[in-house]
Formats: C-alpha cells, structure tokens, sequence
C-alpha cells in the first residue's frame, strides 16, 4: 500500500472517531489542510463520498459506514504489530543470535555469554559458531565477532584486542630438540600446522620480515583442522606451533609454552565485534554489545606484552641445546 493511501485511510477512520476532519488532524499530529487533502485524495480514489458534511457536522455516509467496518479491524491489528516491533526492541526476554569464529575465539565467547545470561536468565542465545564469514543480515544475526574488518555494508565494527601469532614450544621440546635460531632452521624441526575447517588447505605461518607480514610454509610433522588438538600436540612436546596470542598466553605465563623467534611475530589484526545501528538493536543485543566491549576490549589476559614475550623466551633459552 502507498503511503499516500495509508495516510488517507488513517485520516478518515480518525475522523469517522472524532466527528470532526480539524481535530483528526490535530490528533494524527498534520496541518487541517493536509488532513482535507487526504480525505479528497481517498474519496477521488474510490469514486465515492465518504462523508455528509455542514459548517457544524459531520457524519458517514453509507459507503463511508462500510469502509470503516471494512478497515478499522485491519488498520488496528496493523497499529498494534507495529507497537510491538517498536516494544520489542527494549524488551531483555528472547532470543539472542550470535556469530563467531569456531577458532581461538570459543572459550572467550562463551565466558561471555555464560556472564550475560547470569545477569538476564530470560535471554535464549542462539551461537553460530564458523570461521567462514557468512550473511549476517540472511542468518538474522544480532551480534557478531570476527578477525578484521566487516565484509557487509552497513555493519558497525568495534575493535576489541589484536590477534598475536607466537611460535612457541614446550619446554620438554626444546631439551630434546633445542630451539631455532632463525626462520630458515624452522626446516629442520618439527612443526604443527592448522588446517583450515572451511577450506581444507594448509594454513600457512604468518611471521614478519621487516615491516611486512609474509607468509611461512612449514612442512607439517601434525596437521589438525582443530586448534584445541594442535595446542595439546605442541603442550606435550611433540612439535613447535604458531598458536594465537590469545590461546597461548595463559600457557606462556605459567612456563608450559616458551616464544621463540620473536623478532618475527606479526601484529597484522584484531578481533572486532560488529553490530547493526545499536538504536535499532533489541535492548538485549545492545546489553550484550557493551558486555563484550566491557570485558574484552584492550584486556591483558589476552594478549601477552613485550615483557613478558623477552622474560619467557630467556627463560626457555636456559633449556635449549642449541
């Protein structure tokens, strides 16, 4: 339906309830003028007069009566769907649909939602869990947390914290294989390597050379699509990983992961959170929005500062054979 013709019905049922075209227009909020024009538009429209009218009143006309039965049941049910979505919004009860990385960013997410419906036991989450990047506005997502930036139109993004790539050992590892000095002796050693879930490729290590970020291919002695089972494959000695910062510093600060080759860690991205307009969010995804914010943006227990990077790997270079 036009807005023209939405307006005009809306006008004459208001009206019809008043008995008077100068206070439906003072009601719906218009000019008098506006209010003659709308009416005069929908009597052109239907080739009908809707209303008897004098200087004093003004009644239905027969085809005007069977109108208003006709669209009155309509316009309200239509006025109170509209009610809704706008209550809806502010309302803290229903579904919350969340997406995010199944990699790295698992544990982190779920501390935060484990939190957010502590706080709101009313709040159903809905978690889409895919290190593909998908439709956010077809898979009706409220909130989302990604690496980089947004690949959709109209989503805002907030950063919370940069991802770190650390080359890191157990030190069990390096007692018996001792550690790599330089890049290049990565090809004698043991190393793990993630395979990508959405791609089934290879990743390969990303490190820095100068001020650029290149890739490192790295010929694999364990390959997993699941970087929980390559984190135990490099905690239990069994070969080098380049795990993220926010994976590997819990284990760096108590000594079961040692960095190496730090010169060449990059810092080359971020996790984001990324919404919608926060004025046109539900109350409850608005909430979660800032809880996010809240814990995770510029937080130290995920990522591991330079002093703490130098002071781990000495330490590990007292354990190296070479």
């Amino acid at each position: 339906m036009a807005i023209n013709e939405l307006r005009s019905i809306t006008t004459f049922i208001k009206a019809a309830e008043l008995g008077s075209l100068r206070k439906a227009a003072q009601d719906l909020g218009i000019s008098p003028q506006a209010a003659s024009k709308a009416l005069a538009q929908l009597e052109s429209h239907l080739d009908a007069r809707l209303f008897h009218r004098t200087t004093r009143v003004m009644s239905l006309t027969d085809a005007g009566q069977r109108l208003l039965e006709d669209v009155q049941p309509a316009v309200l049910s239509m006025q109170r769907a509209l009610l809704n979505a706008r209550t809806a919004k502010d309302e803290f009860a229903g579904p919350l649909r969340i997406a995010g990385p199944r990699t790295t960013f698992q544990p982190l997410l779920w501390r935060l939602v484990e939190e957010f419906c502590e706080i709101h036991p009313g709040i159903q989450p809905d978690v889409l869990l895919e290190d593909r990047v998908g439709n956010w506005v077809e898979d009706r997502v409220d909130v989302g947390f990604r690496l980089g930036a947004s690949p959709h139109e109209g989503v805002i993004a907030r950063r919370l914290f940069p991802l770190q790539m650390v080359i890191c050992g157990a030190p069990s590892y390096f007692a018996q294989h001792g550690a790599p000095q330089t890049l290049a002796a990565l090809a004698q050693h043991r190393c793990s390597a993630f395979r990508h879930p959405g791609t089934g490729k290879v990743v390969p290590w990303h490190v820095k050379l100068g001020e650029q970020t290149v890739d490192q291919p790295v010929v694999p002695a364990i390959c997993s699509n699941d970087e929980l089972f390559e984190l135990q494959a490099v905690l239990a000695g069994k070969a080098l990983g380049q795990l993220a910062g926010v994976t590997a510093a819990p284990y760096i600060r108590t000594g079961q992961l040692i960095p190496i080759l730090l010169d060449h860690m990059p810092d080359f991205a971020s996790y984001f959170v990324y919404f919608g307009s926060k004025t046109s969010q539900p109350a409850r995804a608005r909430a979660f929005i800032d809880l996010a914010v809240q814990r995770l943006a510029n937080n130290s227990d995920y990522v591991l500062s330079t002093e703490e990077l130098v002071l781990s790997s000495s330490a590990g270079k007292t354990k190296s054979k070479v």
